[in-house]
């Protein structure tokens, strides 16, 4: 088995917005001499964060990808959003990589989404290892964010390196298995030097810890712990490995990427600690079936992201999950039944783009341009051994905007440019709403909403206008009544005649819309009875209060005449549209509003603020769960006091709340907001 594979590490860097992981990504570059200088996100200048709508806010909005050797090992990085807006697809890049490095801030330590973050990194079976960073920042608290590792998030972490000073007196790291200080000067360099004196106990006392941790992750190793008192250097580090690989132990390392320290010290954990792509287990596919990650195996490589460019086009992002790949392959994509084939793999670091001169074997996350028809989450494969990869799990979508161009008649233009950005985001939804006509593009969130539009006015010259859409509102009964829907009309030759009575009575909530034919006699003939059918539903269609559908209620049609000659189906089907809308005369129409399932996530200071802000937006808290300085709310709420909610919850809370939501349910609107929707629809017929 090649030696350079067993050295190969494909990992992403995760963690909330702001805590520095591209500034992480950045440093770990420059120290292996993968760029010459080090970017910065403040300045424009990083190579991770190049397009111009991540320059404009200065943060991710998409992945980055960087190839690298580090002293003379392969290495794939992903760099992942931390943005709430941008992580929808994180399951799709987690499915892409071996292990991940998790960034905490030292000043704001483990937040509501760090939490979000961390299980999404142990639901996928990582191994990882935690990079403490910012630990030079005024207010920082290197132990505060620590014990949140354990405390909130639930993880066994093992300090390996430990800060040598906070805030501006940081200084340098302290190597606890080593017992030695590690000082940092110029440009990352690193000189060696004697623990500080004040610090020498505490770090004894951090190593006699991190053994025990250690050891109890392996029951042969306790015993011998236990007997003798003491391990090796060598035991400790290979049952640390096997502990990281296990998801039992998490290392923990401090420093600056910022100020470019920690890097070195960062890349050698990776190195030693991180699983090669033989280590991992076997690939599944949606049937349980095997795909062992050897690169004797058939090829197959799955596609973790789409990427545009603005020369090569459409970037097909690559993990080779068995095999070897070489140039000029052709693959095929069981997902659309296609041959691909697949030129040069090109390497990226950041958006600079090399041919791939090495061979390509498990682990490799290449990119591979113009491809026809694959997409995110499609697996290519040889085609007389297929094998797709199980799709990750997507989660819903949370805000919804209606798209309107800035000219009239401008619409297919809209809808076809906001299209082409569907490949490489698949977590946006864009379609057409049946009953209003509008454009709906629903993402995570505003700002993703916002960004989207900004990247397809930027690309294809569109216009667009963003608005809130209109709420789906519904329309019911609550009373019964029994009316005559008659249509008669006599203008010279054959006439129109159509008689029925129907009885409409209201159903459960949810029950939808239910039609009984109880005619008996032939007072209607067989072949008109869909056509009264017909007619009340279409009827039904377009409301009777404010516009809305009704639904949930019965229609029984159970007497009626006809007219040999006059009577037709479109008759009968205007003498039921007829009946339905004599009908909401007396069977009191309500209105309903839609009501979603709101979960919050806030630090527990937050937690009264949020559960008073619920309240003012007619919401129905169903109850509320602090953990270790988290609360989550869960609540009922009408949609339309939610639709703009993560503008409101990121002012409230500084950024650190986060919050999902799902339709749940219809229930009956108070009566000002239905006087307020009924005299929105009429000032809009007018």
């Amino acid at each position: 088995m090649s030696r350079a594979l067993e050295n190969q590490r494909t990992y992403a860097l995760v963690g909330t917005g702001g805590s520095g992981k591209t500034s992480l990504a950045e440093m770990l570059l420059f120290q292996s001499g993968a760029v010459s200088r080090m970017g910065k996100i403040e300045d424009g200048t990083s190579c991770l964060d190049y397009e111009p709508e991540e320059v404009k806010r200065r943060g991710s909005i998409q992945p980055a990808f960087a190839t690298f050797s580090w002293n003379k090992n392969r290495h794939f990085l992903a760099d992942i959003p931390g943005d709430n807006n941008f992580i929808g697809d994180i399951n799709y890049l987690l499915a892409g990589v071996d292990a991940a490095v998790f960034v905490v801030d030292a000043v704001d330590g483990v937040r509501p989404l760090t939490r979000k973050l961390w299980n999404a990194v142990k639901n996928a079976g990582l191994p990882a290892m935690v990079f403490i960073n910012k630990t030079d920042r005024d207010r920082a608290d290197f132990d505060m964010a620590f014990a949140g590792l354990s405390d909130i998030l639930g993880i066994k972490p093992v300090l390996l390196y430990s800060p040598v000073g906070q805030q501006e007196n940081f200084r340098g790291v302290a190597d606890v298995l080593a017992g030695k200080a590690l000082l940092f000067g110029e440009n990352g360099s690193v000189t060696e030097a004697d623990i500080p004196a004040d610090m020498a106990d505490d770090i004894q006392a951090l190593r006699e810890t991190m053994v025990e941790n250690i050891a109890e992750s392996d029951e042969e190793l306790m015993e011998k712990y236990l007997e003798e008192g003491e391990l090796t250097d060598e035991e400790i580090h290979a049952a640390l490995r096997k502990g990281v690989l296990k998801g039992e132990l998490i290392p923990v390392a401090a420093g600056s990427a910022l100020e470019n320290k920690g890097g070195a010290q960062v890349l050698d954990l990776i190195q030693s600690l991180f699983p090669s792509p033989l280590d991992r287990a076997a690939w599944l596919d949606e049937e349980g079936n095997e795909r062992v990650s050897s690169p004797d195996g058939p090829v197959s490589a799955f596609v973790i992201k789409t990427l545009a460019d603005p020369f090569a086009g459409q970037l097909s992002i690559l993990r080779i999950l068995s095999g070897t790949l070489k140039p000029d392959t052709t693959l095929y994509n069981p997902a659309r039944e296609e041959n691909e084939r697949v030129g040069t793999p090109l390497c990226l670091v950041g958006k600079e783009q090399t041919p791939c001169k090495e061979a390509l074997e498990p682990g490799a996350v290449i990119a591979v341009a113009k491809l026809k028809n694959t997409r995110t989450g499609d697996t290519l494969c040889e085609e007389k051994t297929p094998f797709a990869l199980a799709r990750p799990h997507m989660p819903p979508t949370l805000i919804t905007y209606a798209l309107a161009p800035q000219e009239k008649g401008d619409e297919d233009k809209v809808y076809a440019a906001v299209h082409k950005l569907l490949d490489e985001d698949i977590t946006l939804r864009l379609n057409r709403d049946e009953e209003t006509g509008d454009i709906l593009l629903s993402g995570m969130g505003q700002m993703h909403i916002e960004t989207a539009v900004e990247r397809a006015r930027r690309r294809y010259k569109a216009d667009i206008v963003l608005k809130t859409p209109k709420v789906p509102y519904r329309e019911t009964i609550k009373g019964k009544a029994q009316v005559q829907g008659r249509h008669k009309k006599q203008s010279g030759g054959r006439g129109q005649f159509g008689d029925c009575w129907v009885e409409i009575s209201p159903q459960e909530r949810g029950a939808g819309y239910t039609f009984e034919d109880a005619i008996v006699g032939g007072s209607i003939p067989r072949q008109y009875i869909p056509a009264v059918d017909k007619g009340v539903q279409e009827a039904a269609h377009r409301g009777y209060l404010a516009g809305y559908p009704m639904v949930d209620f019965k229609v029984r049609l159970y007497d009626g005449s006809y007219h040999t000659v006059d009577s037709s189906e479109m008759a009968f089907k205007i003498a039921g549209s007829l009946a339905f809308k004599k009908a909401m005369e007396s069977c009191r129409p309500v209105l309903l509003e839609p009501v979603m399932l709101v979960s919050v996530s806030v630090p527990d200071e937050y937690m009264g603020d949020i559960i008073g802000d619920l309240s003012s937006r007619r919401g129905k808290v169903l109850g509320s769960d602090s953990t270790a300085g988290i609360t989550e709310i869960k609540a009922h709420i009408p949609m339309n006091e939610i639709m703009r909610y993560a503008p409101d919850l990121r002012s409230m809370t500084g950024g650190q709340g986060v919050f999902t939501m799902e339709f749940d349910h219809y229930e009956e609107a108070p009566p000002h907001i239905t006087e307020k929707v009924v005299a929105e629809s009429q000032q809009a017929a007018a």
